[in-house]
Parts: C-alpha cells; sequence; structure tokens
C-alpha cells in the first residue's frame, strides 16, 4: 500500500474531500443516462446475492470498470492474515456487534460534514431499525470465511453498498441542501473514517472491555478491514498499514471533522431512540443502560459532541460484556466455520423482528 511518509496531513486530507468514488458514480450516471440501462442494472443488484454472479454480468454491463474489476484483490492482499481476521470475528462476533452500534455508529455521528449525508438520507433518522439491520448483514457477510469464494457474498454485497453510495452522492447533491464547502457527499475522508470505526475502533472497544486482542489479531483484522476498504473504493493511501498509522489518521480526521452539530446530535437521538424503544438487550441490560454503556465505549469527549445522555454505567453491565469477552476468548473453538455459523444464527434469532 501506498501511504503518506510525512503524515496525514491538512492539504492530503482536504484534497480526499473532493474525492469519491469515480467508478461508481460513472456506473450510476450511465444508468440514469440510458432507460434499458438503469432496468437491467435494478434488476441485477436485486438478484445479486454470490459473488458468482459477478461473473456472468448481462450484454448491456459487461464493460462496465466496478464490475469487471468487483472480484479482484489488491495486490498486497495476504490470504493468511485475511483468514486470521475472518477467525477473529468469529470468535468475538457477538462482542463486535455490540461495538458496531455502541461504538462505531455514534463515533461516525461526531465527525459534523459527514453526518450531514446520513441526516439527509433519512433512514437513519426515520427506519433505524431497518438500516442497523443491513449494516449488521454488511458485517457478517464480509467477515465470513468463505466471503471471497466464488460461493460466497463479500464481493457481492460490497458492490451493493458502493453503488448505495453513489446513489446517496446523487440525490444529496441533487437536493440542494449541500454545500460544497462540506466536500463531496461520501467522499473519500469520510469512508477512511467510517473503515476506522469498523476496525480501530472495534480493536479499542474490545481493549477496553479488557479483552487481551493480540498484536497480530489486531493486524490481521485491520488488514482484512482494509481490503474490504479498497473493494468499496477506498484510496489506499488512506489503508493504514499498522495500528501506528491508524491511531495517527483517526486522530487527523477527528481533529479536522469532529465537532457538535444539529445533524450528528438528531442521528444520536434516533439510534437511542430506537435502543431504548426496542429494548435489544433483551432484557439482560435495560435499554438506558445500553445507552450508558455508549458513552462509556465512546468516552466523554466524543459523546457530549453528539449529546448522549450523562450518566455512568452500573459496573454489573460493564462486567456483564467482559464475562462474555472472556468466555469466548478461553474458548476451544476446533472450526472457525462453525463457530462464525453458530454466531450468526444467535445474531439472527436475537434481532428477529426488529
Amino acid at each position: 500500500m501506498n501511504t503518506i511518509a510525512a503524515g496525514y496531513t491538512d492539504e492530503f486530507l482536504s484534497g480526499m474531500r473532493e474525492q469519491a468514488d469515480s467508478a461508481a458514480d460513472d456506473l450510476l450516471n450511465r444508468c440514469f443516462s440510458n432507460e434499458e440501462v438503469k432496468i437491467i442494472m435494478r434488476q441485477y443488484l436485486t438478484d445479486l446475492k454470490y459473488n458468482s454472479q459477478l461473473l456472468q454480468l448481462p450484454e448491456l454491463l459487461k464493460d462496465e470498470p466496478l464490475l469487471l474489476n468487483a472480484t479482484q484483490l489488491p495486490g498486497w492482499a495476504n490470504h493468511r492474515e485475511m483468514q486470521t481476521g475472518a477467525a477473529f470475528f468469529a470468535r468475538y462476533a457477538s462482542l463486535i456487534m455490540n461495538m458496531l452500534g455502541l461504538l462505531s455508529l455514534p463515533y461516525c455521528y461526531a465527525a459534523a460534514d459527514g453526518a450531514r449525508v446520513l441526516y439527509f438520507s433519512d433512514r437513519l433518522r426515520n427506519d433505524v431499525g431497518k438500516r442497523l439491520r443491513e449494516t449488521g448483514e454488511f458485517v457478517w457477510q464480509v467477515m465470513s470465511p468463505d466471503a471471497f469464494t466464488p460461493e460466497g457474498q463479500g464481493f457481492a454485497t460490497i458492490v451493493k453498498v458502493r453503488m448505495m453510495h453513489a446513489m446517496a452522492r446523487y440525490y444529496t447533491l441533487q437536493s440542494q441542501q449541500w454545500q460544497i464547502a462540506w466536500g463531496q457527499p461520501v467522499n473519500q475522508e469520510d469512508m477512511a473514517g467510517t473503515n476506522l470505526s469498523f476496525s480501530l475502533l472495534v480493536i479499542r472497544g474490545l481493549r477496553k472491555l479488557d479483552i487481551a486482542v493480540s498484536y497480530a489479531d489486531q493486524q490481521a483484522f485491520m488488514h482484512l478491514w482494509n481490503v474490504i476498504g479498497y473493494l468499496l473504493g477506498v484510496d489506499e493511501r488512506l489503508l493504514p498499514e499498522d495500528g501506528q498509522q491508524a491511531i495517527a489518521l483517526e486522530q487527523a480526521i477527528s481533529r479536522r471533522q469532529f465537532r457538535s452539530s444539529e445533524e450528528g446530535r438528531a442521528l444520536t437521538k434516533s439510534l437511542t431512540d430506537y435502543i431504548t424503544g426496542a429494548n435489544l438487550s433483551k432484557g439482560s441490560i435495560s435499554a438506558k443502560e445500553t445507552v450508558q454503556l455508549m458513552r462509556f465505549l465512546v468516552g466523554d469527549e466524543i459523546a457530549d459532541i453528539i449529546n448522549l445522555p450523562k450518566g455512568q454505567v452500573p459496573k454489573s453491565a460493564v462486567n456483564l460484556l467482559k464475562l462474555a469477552g472472556t468466555f469466548q476468548e478461553f474458548k476451544i473453538v476446533p472450526s472457525i466455520k462453525n463457530e462464525y455459523r453458530q454466531q450468526y444464527k444467535q445474531f439472527n434469532k436475537q434481532h428477529a423482528g426488529l
């Protein structure tokens, strides 16, 4: 990967705000300029589920760069590292999925300009449950031990997400609400920050729960997310090679972007209202304690930026998560694929009807 030796400067990151995902945007523009292509593409994405389908493109789509290259891993991808990262996810899947809702999403809401895109799209305000479910499904699909095999779904679901991002950019710009000073909607800096929230922030959250994440597991998990980021169209220079670079990038982005905003506060309220109303904890931890756990994980500084309710999480609630992590840490896992399937089944059971 080609990272910046001198660090993540304001000049560089400001430039990244002006860039989005040209391959996805070009394909979307072609669809909107040709009704036949639009119909075919819509049906293709509706039917697209497995990676093998990306090798069977309709005639009118067979020359599209995004689709042609969709199954091409970057040259620096390390298959052993990717498998180690997937194994790490399988072991801690339930906790990691909790980190996404309690840490990764509220962390992203602190980035004022990036939060505006989510706010303007309405879905994270008015259909929180469905959006959380979709995000969860995306993570399960790209974290599967078979994600990037022909029978897997990793490549396929990433194509869908890239086109969803392109749609968000298109309609946000068409809405007349977007200001050019904010950069492009769903730009490279924001995508890099989101990728960090799914990788670096998850590792940080697990360690806050006293999970002993080894350096090897950290590297492998972050490497897997770097591969996913690359496939999502993130500039390689925004994919840090190690924890030190990841922290430097996260600090640079948060320094530039984290500030209180109406949009970030509204998104946070929608999330906490949903958690409180749905009582996702299913009785083990109360809805109020779940929101307090969110503050505990993101920290008071970010919690204040996004206006999370103040309050000290009870030690009993934190200890329940720590206990679950300790159990997984020492659990014998003879088959990563079986562990993944069991935790995925449990996830679906817990979230049925939400």
